[in-house]
């Protein structure tokens, strides 16, 4: 399964091929529920959606929720509405009460413009009493964890933070970083959408190491939530900008950013 896995970060996909098959046909195992997901999610990430739902339909197993949740994780990387909307219909049968498959339907209308569609889709969120998990980062410094939410002010640093984080602002835009507003998933003007990325739970907590911390100190994040596509090219930046390593643990996985690149080489 590490191997596996491995091979689905690494978008190594004729890799990943190989050692499945080569379970039962070398190795004489044989496959379990665990090892269908890590292709379907190797598949589903390298784009091959076709491949990735022939695979759950042919599997000698029902597919589970993690199963289908690995192809609607592709679906959304690669903005595939239909296959979606298919996967979706699978998952509610099987956890009707988790609003995560909801807002992930949602997140992929809104980053088409579909926002009618994306609307729906919230309201049936909100008439069953759904609600989403809010992005929340964490870092610790001199032994006390400061935890941040979206837009958060309430922080007693707060005012020096923001200040921060608009001097940043116009470091980025100097460097060329161009905010990508279709990670706001909601059908507002697009100055209002360059604002809610600005203040992304993520950004808040490094703003604040950045302005708590000696100058070549590693900075630490952890945020609950898989971080979004614009603040990870932003934070790529920050990291060449500032000259300071900077670690961020999403629920996928750990991003090392270093002078404006980072570890998982944008294939997460």
């Amino acid at each position: 399964m590490g191997l596996l896995c491995g091979c689905s970060h690494a978008g190594l996909v004729d890799e990943g091929r190989r050692y499945f098959n080569n379970m039962s046909s070398v190795f004489s195992l044989t496959p379990t529920i665990e090892h269908y997901g890590c292709m379907v999610d190797l598949l589903g990430r390298a784009g091959l959606l076709d491949e990735a739902y022939n695979l759950i339909k042919t599997m000698p197993m029902k597919a589970n929720s993690v199963v289908w949740g690995a192809l609607l994780g592709g679906c959304r990387l690669h903005a595939h509405i239909q296959f979606a909307e298919l996967v979706l219909k699978q998952l509610i049968e099987l956890e009707p009460w988790n609003s995560a498959h909801y807002v992930l339907l949602s997140n992929i209308y809104s980053a088409s413009q579909k926002w009618d569609e994306a609307a729906y889709t919230r309201s049936r969120m909100n008439e069953q009493g759904m609600k989403k998990i809010p992005g929340c980062s964490w870092i610790e410094v001199n032994g006390v964890v400061h935890e941040f939410l979206v837009g958060d002010k309430s922080h007693a640093l707060s005012e020096k933070i923001y200040t921060k984080l608009d001097e940043l602002a116009k470091e980025l835009k100097l460097a060329g970083y161009v905010p990508t507003t279709d990670f706001v998933l909601f059908d507002i003007e697009e100055e209002e959408k360059e604002h809610f990325l600005g203040c992304h739970s993520e950004k808040l907590a490094i703003a604040f190491g950045l302005i708590s911390t000696a100058p070549k100190d590693t900075i630490r994040v952890v945020k609950n939530l898989r971080v979004c596509g614009d603040c990870h090219e932003a934070i790529k930046l920050i990291s060449k900008i500032t000259e300071r390593q900077i670690i961020l643990r999403d629920n996928n996985r750990f991003h090392c950013f270093v002078d404006g690149s980072c570890s998982c080489k944008n294939y997460w």
